[in-house]
C-alpha cells in the first residue's frame, strides 16, 4: 500500500527566512525522494509566504516548488492544497497549471478508510480579536478585489512585507512552543468539534509551527505539523499507523 503525506507551513519566498533558495531545494528534494511511495500528499497551508494570483499575474519564483508539484501530479500522485491565512489568495492557477486539488475550506475525508479532519488551522478557537478581523478583511470578496486593483508591483511587495512583519512580531512576542491541553486553541477546537463528530480518528492541523502528536480519545488523535523552515517535520500515514518524521537529507525515508 503507498503511503499519504502530511505537510505545511513552508512560508516559501519569506523576507524573513535567509536561506530562501536553499529552504525551497530541500522541500523539492523531498518531495522527489518520496514521489514514487506517494499515493497522495496533503499539504495543508502556508506553503508560501505570500501568494496572490491576479487573473494574468502569479507571484515570481517557487519554479521549482511548482515543478515539481506539476510533476508529481503528472505522475498520478494527488496533491491536495489547503490554503492557510499567508496564501488565502489562490485561486484557479495552482488547480489548472500544476494538478493540485484546491480546498479553500477544512474538509472531512476518508482515508483508507478512516476519517480524517483536515485544515491548516487558523481562526480556530484563536481568541484573538485583532486576528479575527485582519482574518475577516483577508477573505472579503470586496476587499480581494480592491486588492486586486493595485499593481503586481506595489501589491506582492506589500504583501512580503506585511508577511515578514508578522513573523518578526510573533518572534519578539516568544510565543510559547505549546500552551498546555488546557489552553492550545486547536487541541481546544478538536476537543469540541469531537463532540458532534465522534467518528473522526485524525485531526491534521498547520498554522502553530510546533510538532505535536497528542491523543484526544481512545479512537482520536490530533497532529500539529511543525513547519519547513526549522523543523522539517511531516506526518505519514500507511494505512494502519500514522507517525511524525523530520526530513534529514542524506537519511533513507520511508
Amino acid at each position: 500500500m503507498k503511503i499519504v503525506y502530511f505537510l505545511s507551513d513552508a512560508h516559501l519566498g519569506s523576507l524573513a527566512v535567509a536561506h530562501q533558495r536553499t529552504q525551497e531545494r530541500r522541500l523539492v528534494r523531498f518531495l522527489d525522494s518520496i514521489k514514487d511511495k506517494a499515493a497522495a500528499i496533503y499539504l495543508l497551508g502556508d506553503m508560501f509566504d505570500f501568494w496572490y494570483e491576479y487573473r494574468y499575474v502569479v507571484p515570481r519564483g517557487y519554479t521549482r516548488f511548482l515543478g515539481k508539484l506539476s510533476e508529481l501530479t503528472d505522475r498520478g500522485v494527488e496533491v491536495h492544497y489547503f490554503t492557510g491565512n499567508h496564501d488565502i489568495w489562490a485561486y484557479s492557477y495552482l488547480a489548472e497549471e500544476c494538478g493540485v486539488t484546491l480546498h479553500k475550506q477544512p474538509e472531512t475525508t476518508e482515508i483508507y478508510g478512516h476519517e480524517f479532519f483536515l485544515a491548516h488551522g487558523d481562526g480556530m478557537g484563536d481568541p484573538d480579536a485583532s486576528f479575527r478581523v485582519i482574518r475577516a478583511v483577508f477573505h472579503n470578496r470586496l476587499c480581494q478585489r480592491l486588492f486586486s486593483a493595485l499593481h503586481p508591483r506595489w501589491g506582492v511587495s506589500f504583501g512580503l512585507l506585511w508577511a515578514r512583519s508578522s513573523y518578526l512580531k510573533h518572534k519578539a512576542k516568544g510565543e510559547p512552543v505549546y500552551m498546555g491541553d488546557d489552553k492550545e486553541h486547536l487541541v481546544l477546537y478538536a476537543k469540541q468539534y469531537l463532540e458532534e463528530h465522534p467518528n473522526i480518528e485524525y485531526f491534521m492541523f498547520g498554522h502553530r509551527h510546533i510538532e505535536l502528536d497528542l491523543k484526544l480519545a481512545r479512537h482520536s488523535r490530533l497532529m500539529i505539523l511543525g513547519d519547513w523552515i526549522n523543523q522539517f517535520t511531516y506526518a505519514v500515514y500507511d494505512g494502519e499507523h500514522m507517525f511524525m518524521e523530520e526530513y534529514v537529507e542524506g537519511e533513507s525515508q520511508p
